[in-house]
């Protein structure tokens, strides 16, 4: 019985820590397939922010056949006018609104497809059949409609997802250019210092094409550059502190955070409140949804409801920055520290 030998180059290339890179590839793949598909193959409105206008007895009614409709898709609650409805509207603290109207069959919707347009056509569709079951019709008012050229309001999250895509693969770059840890404070300062220059550059690459070449979102681009600014760096920052942390492994965690759990719940395809309770839960906590959702306050709702998305990502960068100084000091005192 022949016995099978390999190359020794074969064998030299099939090292343990190639196998468990591998194994995390594929961990990676399958982690890929089921964020995407578990966020987004089952799209519904799940407690959407939403108010009824109305007499105080005819809403209260209204409101409580709302909230014991099958699923709970919306979150309804009573508000005083169809003034109070569109200003909550543009402040994104509700996301559409019936106008109940007392004198005839026909009630008015209030929507904003610039904050998605598949949960404005969602509403549209609920309220329909709903109306059409009290023999009712209603008539569809977009509040703060969505740019003819942004395509079912998708821009945003396209932007963002460039942005952020730029920030891990800058990051990775200058991490793995010489050597898979930060040698010296030094050099991860200066790592960190090229960081927000690439960031400052893409930034403002980003609003350009947009903006001004493309025509696809409006908005302030000083505001936009901003934003791309801060999300690249959040990001590139944040992958050098896990690739300080735990060498080329933390270039996957970071795909791990950004892409894998972060696009798909960024409220990009589908508004947050249409996707899944764990991806609902998580979007705003990291870069795709806080930047997706300040995006398009920047270009369809003058910029309001921003702060707590901005905080985020201002978390985000700041902790990048003090964990990757703080590996790289802490590997300097080690290798200080070795004995000879």
């Amino acid at each position: 019985m022949t016995q099978t030998t390999f190359p020794r180059e074969v064998k030299d290339a099939v090292t343990p820590r190639a196998t468990l890179l591998v194994l995390g590839v594929i961990a990676l793949q399958l982690l890929f397939i089921a964020s995407y598909v578990g966020a987004l193959h089952n799209p519904k409105p799940r407690d959407v922010p939403f108010a009824v206008v109305a007499s105080q007895a005819v809403a209260r009614e209204a409101v409580t056949r709302l909230e014991r409709l099958p699923g709970s898709p919306l979150d309804p609650r009573a508000v005083a006018d169809e003034a109070t409805a569109r200003k909550q509207i543009v402040d994104r603290d509700i996301d559409g609104a019936l106008v109940l109207n007392p004198a005839g069959p026909t009630d008015t919707l209030l929507v904003a497809s610039g904050g998605g347009t598949v949960l404005a056509t969602a509403l549209e569709h609920l309220t329909t059949s709903l109306e059409k079951a009290e023999r009712r019709t209603v008539r569809v008012v977009d509040v703060a409609p969505a740019s003819p050229k942004d395509f079912d309001g998708l821009s945003s999250f396209y932007l963002v997802v460039g942005w952020c895509v730029g920030g891990y693969l800058c990051a990775s770059i200058l991490a793995i250019s010489t050597g898979a840890r930060p040698a010296n404070p030094r050099r991860a300062a200066i790592r960190l210092a090229t960081m927000a220059a690439v960031s400052i550059v893409g930034g403002l690459g980003g609003a350009l094409i947009v903006g001004p070449v493309l025509d696809a979102l409006p908005g302030s681009v000083a505001a936009l550059w901003g934003l791309g600014a801060l999300i690249t760096f959040a990001v590139g920052a944040a992958t050098l502190a896990l690739q300080g942390l735990f060498g080329i492994v933390g270039i996957g965690l970071a795909i791990l955070l950004v892409v894998i759990a972060g696009n798909p719940s960024a409220g990009g395809a589908f508004p947050l409140p249409m996707l899944p309770p764990f991806w609902e839960a998580i979007g705003p906590a990291l870069p795709p949804g806080a930047g997706t959702w300040t995006a398009r306050s920047i270009a369809y709702f003058d910029g309001n409801a921003t702060l707590g998305a901005l905080l985020v990502l201002s978390a985000w960068a700041a902790a990048g920055i003090l964990i990757t100084l703080a590996a790289a000091a802490l590997r300097e005192r080690r290798a200080v520290e070795r004995p000879a």
